[in-house]
């Protein structure tokens, strides 16, 4: 089962600090078996790995001065041997299988003449392994993310449960969440208040995070995310800086109400950015996402590779239905064939 005619290979290069042990691989084609680098130098250890079908199962393990063997912590991982070139793996042995929090981070706005809070999700293995960049998202209605007891109504996306599910399968790449909480939300993610709204996350936000957490700061490596008014102050942000935001998720979005994006999109030169839209139905904005998606392929974005358009039959407008819908454009943003395209195998 799973056999190949061709013996398949690829290397890959596990990254730990350097002074605590010595990395070795166990793999599924025996879980028992050592296998050692090709070769090592510093912080990075290379493996070679062979099979004759198209993945592997494997963990790296660490082993000290008297021979104990220490596997790393978290699920098995996925090497795909079907791919070229070597694929990067940052493992920890210390710490929370899941992802932390960090406490609310309260932060000055000239531009906005008030108070920003922010709390970040951290990815597992952050503390332990300094030598891994991240990812960024930037998520709109801060409060609303990451715990019951903060999110209105009680109810939450439960962002680190999905980012801790997806990382269980594998299925895409770890990242860093920036939640940031909402002030006047209707003045803020609508024209004209978005305008300085997004002018005080480039330049007030993203700047200081960029200085406190290993997060890459290119457009390809950063986007954002938000619902409702939230999903049209972030299409506004990735349309008016696709310099800074490369990718923006735009769930159950109000386009058209108290903005004019959609004429922007037909009139205006296209931005880099890439989009994902949704809606539930019925109601719940499902004609103006429809309409917005239509401006889009107009414009010629194509379908899929500039753009998704999805609808989620009788799905309400909160915040539970955008948690369960959550893992879509988070596997589109960060999952294994978009960041082998963007020249990272992991």
């Amino acid at each position: 089962m799973y056999q190949t005619e061709t013996l398949l290979r690829r290397d890959l290069r596990v990254h730990h600090p350097a002074g605590r042990g010595r990395i070795v691989l166990r793999t599924d084609l025996d879980w028992e078996e050592d296998r050692e680098p090709i070769a090592a130098s510093g912080d990075t250890s290379t493996f070679r790995l062979e099979a004759r079908r198209p993945f592997l199962y494997f963990k790296p393990c660490l082993v000290d001065g008297d021979g104990h063997v220490r596997w790393s912590i978290g699920p098995n991982l996925l090497l795909l041997m079907t791919h070229e070139g070597a694929s990067d793996v940052y493992p920890y042995f210390e710490g929370p299988e899941t992802g932390t929090f960090s406490p609310v981070v309260e932060r000055d706005s000239a531009i906005l003449g008030r108070k920003h809070l922010v709390r970040v999700y951290l990815p597992p293995g952050y503390a332990e392994n300094p030598l891994r960049r991240y990812p960024v998202f930037y998520m709109q209605d801060g409060k609303n993310l990451f715990f019951p007891e903060e999110a209105f109504l009680g109810r939450d996306w439960q962002v680190g449960e999905a980012l801790s599910l997806l990382d269980t399968m594998n299925a895409v790449d770890r990242a860093v969440i920036v939640g940031i909480h909402s002030g006047d939300r209707m003045n803020e993610y609508t024209r004209p208040g978005y305008e300085a709204y997004a002018r005080s996350v480039v330049e007030e936000i993203r700047p200081e995070v960029a200085s406190r957490f290993r997060v890459f700061d290119t457009p390809g490596e950063t986007g954002v995310i938000g619902s409702s008014l939230g999903g049209v102050v972030s299409f506004y942000m990735a349309w008016q800086y696709p310099q800074v935001f490369g990718y923006a998720a735009c769930l159950s979005s109000t386009f058209s109400h108290r903005d004019d994006l959609i004429d922007r999109v037909l009139s205006e030169p296209r931005a880099a950015a890439k989009f994902y839209l949704d809606s539930g139905w019925p109601g719940d904005n499902y004609e103006v996402t429809l309409a917005m998606a239509m401006a889009l392929g107009r414009r010629g974005y194509r379908v899929r590779e500039d753009f998704v358009h999805l609808v989620f039959p009788l799905d309400e407008h909160d915040e539970r239905a955008w948690g369960r819908r959550l893992h879509l454009p988070l596997q589109l943003a960060l999952g294994k064939p978009g960041t082998a395209h963007r020249g990272r195998f992991v």
